[in-house]
């Protein structure tokens, strides 16, 4: 049986079934770069799925390039993950080679397959680095999520081969190489023992934040298609205590609801081609409200499934979905009067206005009034005509994108990405009874950190999702985490003693049982 495996894991790495003694050139550099790259891989694969929360925004910028709606994160998922497997899987067969002491002999088709990965990993670093600079900072956040499991892990796997790195010093022929290998290790085993003294999680705390309000970002676009009445509809089962959308005037002078903006932007959400043929790229003031109400605003989430979400709705609801329209402005006030709910919007083509008597802040106010919503559900947002704004509607509740403009107003309320405040700016703001709300937050453990870290509210497509959290994922007070650290530190520390004995016991038997047999032999 031990036989069997043995080809297998040799046929595997090397391509070879045959056993041979005879090691190939650089086998040990090859080894260190299917490490290395595996290393890489596993780490890319960590960013590629921390940034999963903002993948939306990743599948918008595709769109605006290649005009195809597609779920191009998935994809990028995908290959990361098969790179990821496919790399830890050699690497374990390579130690594996080792704890039998075969020959490591890696095929060509393996190293050019990691010589693949390595630029696959470099592009998508690259590319992070040049469109995405803020998901480094998300990165970073989630370290505080992430952080005492990672040390877990890394202390369990330092454990384990533990018992590799004392064979190899028992081995060493020389005593420089055998100093080298100890003091490689033991420098390595106190980084990882002694790293939580680093750790800063708001989640290791002894006082829990109250939950995060929820803010409907387009309604619940998950559930329904974006910035419909439908949508906002299934956010209001969410207990969203807002509506956050995007308004832009009409030809006539009309607000109404829609995300994207400048030409074509129809396109993505509507069937502007079928219902206006050659229209599909003109600019939102060539359409009428009346025009933009006759499109359908709701079969492209069927057909695209941007969340992958369109299977757990009812026959009822898949039908409800293909029926929606772009509505107005005037309509989801309504429904946020009726309901009590406030509303948050961006003003997409403000800064085209000449003044504030032709301005989208000025019609979209007017609009406001006249719904009869209490002015305090308003939470203005748009910062072109704000002290215009608010000499007509001073009730609006003004919020501003950063904490300079907010203070120089004498304001206290935020809107800002998640990432742009930390724990602590958060925690001393809301000292100061200003309210933070964050966006766009949909992942669990994303939400956790910002609960812990004391955020009033989050704006979300997964209000379905986090609605249902009664904790964050995980919350220990200090006592308790410092106690799990150092247990687990004594306990592994134990194990290594024990195996480095047990190793250097049996080293010491095979040389005497050699020394034994030597002389024996016949010359």
């Amino acid at each position: 049986m031990s036989s069997i495996c043995q080809t297998c894991l040799r046929g595997i790495y090397s391509c070879q079934w045959r056993s041979q003694n005879r090691k190939q050139n650089r086998a040990g550099c090859w080894f260190s770069f299917l490490s290395f790259v595996s290393i890489l891989a596993l780490s890319w694969m960590y960013v590629c799925f921390i940034a999963f929360n903002d993948r939306d925004s990743v599948n918008w910028e595709a769109f605006k390039k290649f005009k195809k709606w597609a779920n191009w994160y998935m994809i990028v998922m995908v290959v990361s993950a098969v790179l990821a497997i496919y790399c830890l899987l050699l690497l374990a067969f390579g130690l594996l080679h080792l704890a039998i002491r075969e020959p490591l002999n890696l095929h060509w088709l393996h190293k050019v397959l990691l010589f693949l990965g390595l630029l696959i990993v470099t592009l998508g670093t690259a590319g992070f680095c040049i469109k995405w600079k803020d998901e480094w900072k998300t990165v970073y956040m989630s370290f505080q999520a992430t952080a005492p499991f990672l040390q877990l892990g890394a202390v369990v796997a330092l454990t384990l081969i533990s018992c590799l790195v004392f064979q190899s010093y028992h081995k060493a022929e020389t005593a420089a190489c055998k100093v080298f290998i100890m003091m490689t290790f033991l420098a390595v085993s106190v980084a990882v023992f002694l790293c939580p003294l680093a750790i800063c999680s708001p989640c290791i705390t002894k006082n829990l934040p109250p939950k995060p309000a929820l803010v409907g970002h387009r309604g619940a676009p998950m559930m329904a298609p974006e910035n419909t009445m439908m949508s906002f509809r299934k956010s209001l089962e969410c207990g969203v205590v807002a509506f956050e959308t995007d308004v832009q005037l009409s030809k006539d002078m009309k607000p109404f609801l829609m995300h994207d903006n400048n030409s074509s932007f129809l396109l993505r959400t509507t069937d502007v081609k079928e219902k206006f043929p050659g229209r599909a790229a003109e600019m939102h003031t060539n359409f009428t409200l009346h025009e933009l109400q006759t499109l359908n605003a709701g079969d492209w989430f069927q057909k695209t499934d941007p969340f992958r979400s369109v299977s757990s709705l009812s026959d009822e609801e898949k039908m409800e979905a293909n029926n929606q329209t772009v509505p107005s402005l005037f309509e989801l006030l309504v429904m946020a009067k009726k309901h009590n709910v406030s509303l948050i919007f961006d003003l997409k083509n403000e800064k085209n206005s000449t003044g504030f008597h032709n301005s989208d802040s000025y019609y979209t106010t007017e609009t406001i009034k006249k719904s009869g919503i209490s002015q305090e559900k308003i939470w203005w947002l748009p910062s072109e005509y704000r002290h215009d704004v608010r000499s007509v509607a001073p009730g609006f509740k003004q919020v501003y994108p950063n904490e300079k403009d907010m203070t120089a107003d004498g304001g206290s309320f935020l809107n800002m990405h998640y990432s742009s405040l930390n724990a602590q700016e958060i925690s001393e703001l809301r000292k100061k009874n200003v309210s933070v709300n964050l966006w766009v937050v949909n992942e669990h453990w994303l939400f956790s950190l910002l609960w812990c870290s004391g955020a009033s509210s989050v704006t979300t497509n997964a209000c379905h999702i986090l609605k249902n959290m009664s904790e964050p994922d995980w919350h220990l007070e200090p006592n308790i985490y410092m106690g799990i650290w150092i247990s687990v530190d004594v306990i592994s520390l134990l194990l290594m003693i024990g195996l480095f004995l047990l190793q250097r016991r049996n080293y010491i038997f095979h040389q005497q049982t050699s020394e034994r047999i030597v002389p024996l032999l016949p010359r």
